[in-house]
């Protein structure tokens, strides 16, 4: 399957789910709305995407709110545990910079200058972090892609760490097909952020389409990653 079939098609189950059924469309932006303004710490939305992950099609409905919030929390504990390299070099390059900040504060205090060398090392130190970090954020994300798929399908949180089968599912859509089709969604999703964020500058009614965009959007996304793993069989 190509990607733009697998764009093409992840569209149009994302329209199907929401044009026409305004019910559904507002009972997905509420549980949108309850998940970000809890920093997802009611996930409802989350869960709902896991049926999306799982092969549902077409789009459930939204109901069972027990289980979106259960689902909810596995793929939010999924996605805690696979940031913990990110977190762990962060903190890492962040106490790294301690040294150059107290050095520079004692002589600031004794000279009323802070030396140029400790301020360009703190912020080198700091750059090279971010720098890794988002390189190792990337590469997890095509782990991780898979990942929440094989969870999603089983219901079993250990499969989204069974990184034998992820690499081999992955090795049998090819690499270099796999990465060009994740890299396709990217873009994909930064030309639609800006389009929703300019229609978000339109006054009083800006919001509101934003908001009413948002679930759809990611909706597209994870049908996307969903069609991706199942172009060959698990």
């Amino acid at each position: 399957m190509s990607i733009s079939t697998i764009a093409s098609e992840s569209f149009s189950y994302a329209q199907e789910a929401v044009w026409g059924k305004w019910k559904q469309w507002i009972l997905l932006v509420i549980a949108y709305l309850i998940t970000s303004i809890t920093l997802y710490i009611v996930p409802v939305f989350n869960g709902y995407l896991v049926s999306v992950l799982s092969g549902a099609d077409p789009a459930p409905e939204v109901d069972d709110w027990g289980k979106l919030f259960v689902d909810g929390w596995k793929l939010n504990i999924i996605a805690l545990i696979y940031m913990i390299p990110i977190i762990v070099i962060l903190l890492i390059f962040g106490a790294a910079t301690l040294p150059f900040m107290i050095a520079g504060s004692a002589m600031g205090d004794m000279t009323g200058v802070v030396p140029d060398e400790f301020i360009l090392g703190a912020i080198a130190e700091l750059f090279a972090g971010l720098l890794l970090a988002f390189v190792v954020a990337i590469i997890i994300s095509f782990i991780a892609y898979t990942g929440v798929v094989r969870f999603a399908k089983t219901d079993n949180i250990m499969e989204a760490f069974n990184f034998s089968a992820i690499f081999e599912h992955i090795a049998r859509i090819g690499w270099v097909d796999y990465i060009i089709a994740i890299i396709v969604l990217w873009i994909i999703i930064a030309v639609f952020a800006f389009i929703i964020g300019a229609l978000s500058a339109i006054p009083v009614l800006g919001w509101l389409i934003a908001l009413f965009l948002g679930p759809p959007l990611s909706l597209f996304t994870w049908r996307y990653v969903t069609m991706l793993y199942q172009t060959v069989p698990a």
